[in-house]
């Protein structure tokens, strides 16, 4: 009997011993509370200040520019501080067969001035001996010695010597013309330098980049400098196209990690209508849409800002006042829904919850949940529904 005993008392204390070593042991977590808060929902991208209204002075005519002295960040005065200096483009260098031929071009056009001016000579000697021979005619006339019909036929004579000259001015003058072009590819290089076309500055404003600096010849159109307004600032980012869809004109920005201490605000003032493609970092085509935004704050509040800085914006598109929200850390997916676990009497239950914005920290409630309740943060895959819990460092 004692024997007996003594072996139920062993089996006892071996069940119970294996009971204790199977029974499932609390699953540590960490918790979270669904609350009523303000819930804003941003679209977070990089953005760039711009110059809004950006001048480039370009070069009018192909010529030599001067060195440009002005630097970025020189004020400018519209019409009357001169951005640029040109100087007509110095002609080319001849080599001796250019200049063999040019000078044989000279010489053949001073002969034919030669012919023209002693044809106009000639011209004016004959024109001068029919006047005079018309006069006597008329002289004759007076006394009855002739005809009318003599005096018609030297009238006649005296037109056609008189356009016989006209002619031959046009052609000494023609010929004046092509010695002086034939004389212009001799001329020596360099006669021309004194003369400076100034450029001055559209508006007023500063100078912004300075695109040439040093002499040289520039072709008509050459960006030279380019000059704006630096207090008058804007912000562009591209947006991807499915995240511009959701973008109003006069949805308000936040702005911030551009280097000052506080967060500026600023408005949506354009969704430009065109997307662009644009490669991402790792190699992905993407649409993406420019947004312009403007300053909202004064210019005291931004004026370290200049243009092609770089900022963070974060464009609202949703923003709440008082709404039941749950920690985003706490959602899982259930099928094609929602899920919480809500810790109820030491245990963690699945309740599905159906959700409205949300943003990176917070998801909005709209149904399965009420303000108070408690959820698990980050479940990881071995917690099950009913599992008993325990807090994270709770002895």
């Amino acid at each position: 009997m004692k024997r007996y005993r003594a072996w139920l008392v062993g089996v006892v204390l071996v069940g119970g011993l294996l009971a204790v070593a199977l029974w499932p042991q609390a699953v540590a977590i960490d918790v979270g509370d669904v609350t009523r808060a303000a819930l804003q929902v941003t679209i977070d991208e990089e953005g760039e200040t711009r110059v809004r209204r950006r001048f480039i002075v370009s070069s009018p005519v192909t010529a030599r520019v001067l060195r440009i002295d002005l630097e970025p960040g020189d004020p400018v005065v519209g019409g009357a501080t001169v951005v640029a200096q040109l100087q007509p483009e110095t002609p080319a260098l001849l080599d001796a067969r250019s200049r063999a031929e040019a000078e044989a071009i000279v010489e053949a056009a001073r002969a034919v001035l030669g012919r023209t001016r002693a044809e106009l000579a000639r011209a004016g000697a004959e024109l001068a001996r029919l006047e005079r021979e018309l006069a006597r005619e008329r002289e004759l006339d007076a006394s009855g010695l002739t005809t009318g019909q003599a005096i018609d036929l030297r009238a006649a004579e005296v037109a056609a010597a008189r356009e016989t000259l006209r002619a031959a001015e046009y052609a000494s003058a023609s010929a004046a013309s092509d010695l002086a072009r034939a004389e212009a590819r001799l001329r020596p290089t360099g006669t021309e330098r004194g003369r400076v076309l100034a450029v001055t500055a559209p508006v007023d404003g500063v100078v912004l980049r300075r695109l040439r600096e040093s002499e040289g010849v520039v072709p008509a159109g050459e960006p030279l400098v380019e000059i704006g307004d630096p207090a008058d600032l804007e912000i562009i980012a591209d947006l991807l196209s499915t995240d511009a869809v959701r973008v109003q004109p006069g949805a308000a920005v936040l702005i911030d990690q551009w280097g000052g201490d506080t967060v500026l605000r600023a408005r949506v003032r354009r969704i430009e209508p065109a997307g662009f493609t644009k490669i991402s970092a790792l190699g992905v085509e993407e649409q993406r849409v420019y947004v312009v935004m403007d300053f909202e704050d004064p210019a005291e509040a931004w004026a370290r800002l200049g243009d092609g800085y770089r900022v963070e914006v974060r464009i609202v598109v949703h923003d709440a006042a008082d709404v039941v929200s749950v920690p985003i850390s706490a959602l899982f997916r259930r099928g094609d829904a929602w899920a919480v676990f809500v810790v109820e009497a030491g245990r963690a239950r699945v309740t599905t919850v159906t959700l409205g914005a949300r943003n990176q920290r917070q998801a909005e409630v709209t149904g399965g949940l009420s303000p108070g309740t408690q959820v698990v943060l980050h479940p990881g895959d071995t917690l099950t529904d009913g599992a008993r819990v325990a807090l994270r460092g709770a002895t």
